[in-house]
């Protein structure tokens, strides 16, 4: 009762929201946005079903980004719309976060993943996917699609180094997710 009690003075906060406008917009990774940096990245991390299916998983159990080193902490084991996804990387005092929520998924027959929005404090302003395809002659793509902008002053100072970084981290993703596949 007392747990209860003092969960019951605490002052409510409100749930952050997303942060744009455009939800969902990386699902028709041809048409994105206006007025954000589009980042589209490509590339093959294996063949065949039981790759496909491997890699899949990864992606959508957020073994794939663990095991880039970054924190990731989430409200659930799978993504779904609606889960609260915090990212975070660096060491000590200078690791930064980065909240975000799925906003859509796709457990299809060939094409698994999922792609989450940023959420109000997060450093960007945008979307992104990670999706896993398993192609007619059997390749397994692995494509992320993204759009994005500054939403605080150190990322605007960051000026054209965001990209780069961003899509240096596509690249380990899909680095670690081809060795995954492998594994």
């Amino acid at each position: 009762m007392t747990r209860l009690m003092s969960s019951l003075s605490r002052p409510h906060r409100p749930r952050p929201t997303l942060s744009y406008r455009e939800v969902a917009a990386t699902r028709t990774p041809s048409a994105l946005p206006e007025g954000y940096h589009h980042l589209r990245y490509s590339t093959v991390v294996g063949h065949g079903r039981a790759a496909f299916e491997t890699a899949g998983a990864a992606v959508t159990t957020w073994r794939m980004h663990r095991a880039t080193g970054a924190r990731l902490l989430a409200d659930a084991e799978r993504a779904a719309p609606g889960v609260a996804v915090d990212i975070s990387a660096g060491l000590g005092p200078l690791r930064m976060g980065a909240a975000c929520s799925v906003v859509w998924t796709a457990y299809e027959d060939r094409r698994i993943g999922f792609a989450y929005g940023t959420l109000t404090g997060h450093p960007e302003c945008g979307e992104e996917s990670f999706m896993v395809h398993l192609e007619p002659d059997g390749t397994v793509r692995f494509t992320v699609n993204a759009f994005s902008r500054p939403a605080v002053w150190y990322t605007r100072l960051g000026g054209p180094v965001v990209p780069l970084l961003q899509r240096a981290y596509a690249r380990r993703l899909g680095t670690i997710l081809r060795r995954l596949v492998r594994t």
